[in-house]
């Protein structure tokens, strides 16, 4: 079965594509963009490692359409048990963004059930964006046609950001927000906690509301004392 999730929820409010910091995926973000709001762009298959944006954009993408009045389904295949039924089970969309590819690598009736889709899909005249972590001849797949079909796709091979960048996003949404964050304190940051711009940011979010609560500018103590009371303790 396909995890459903309430509607409030499905489109995360961080997960759009004014929240994407493209980097040197910009060409990818036109193409993912034009793919959820204009017919018969180009699908688009995605690939690269954790951190670099793929379910961002893939559940971008559904917002978007979605808000252009689309009907759209996002299936992640990693959090599904019954990877077949749930690709066989989808049905009625006109974007359907399927991440987590590589979930299926090896899994003959999933495989099956992709390449089925894949053909339904071109007949119908929906449109598909896929995610995985490798290019479709590296994912291990063990069904020719199915690589064959996904290699036709536009491919875009996303780079995450780099430190500097990160540190100017961070920056950047720190400002909005009207905090100050030093080079001093992101040094020691950028030293000791997960890199991942979507973890930094959701630390961002739960340090405004410390910050502000305790009437403290965000300094390396106040950071060092908050990440060991919320059990992340750094040196």
């Amino acid at each position: 079965m396909i995890p459903q999730l309430p509607l409030a929820l499905r489109w995360p409010r961080r997960q759009r594509f004014e929240h994407f910091h493209a980097g040197a995926n910009a060409a990818a973000l036109a193409a993912v963009q034009a793919l959820a709001t204009a017919p018969d762009a180009p699908w688009v298959y995605l690939h690269g490692p954790a951190g670099s944006g793929r379910s961002h954009l893939l559940m971008a993408a559904c917002q978007a359409a979605s808000a252009a009045g689309r009907r759209v389904q996002y299936l992640p295949l990693a959090a599904v048990a019954d990877r077949a039924a749930a690709i066989r089970g989808v049905a009625g969309s006109e974007l359907l963004a399927l991440d987590d590819l590589g979930a299926i690598a090896g899994q003959a009736d999933a495989e099956h059930a992709l390449f089925d889709l894949y053909n339904r899909a071109r007949a119908e005249g929906s449109e598909l964006l896929f995610a995985a972590e490798a290019a479709p001849a590296q994912l291990g797949l063990g069904l020719p046609d199915l690589r064959s079909r996904l290699g036709a796709c536009t491919q875009f091979a996303l780079k995450p950001l780099d430190d500097a960048e990160r540190r100017e996003v961070l920056k950047a949404q720190a400002a909005s927000r009207g905090i100050e964050l030093d080079d001093g304190v992101l040094d020691w940051l950028f030293a000791r906690y997960a890199r991942d711009l979507g973890a930094l940011l959701d630390l961002l979010d739960r340090l405004d509301q410390a910050s502000l609560a305790a009437q403290r500018r965000i300094t390396i103590p106040f950071l060092r004392g908050f990440l060991r009371e919320a059990g992340e303790s750094a040196p």
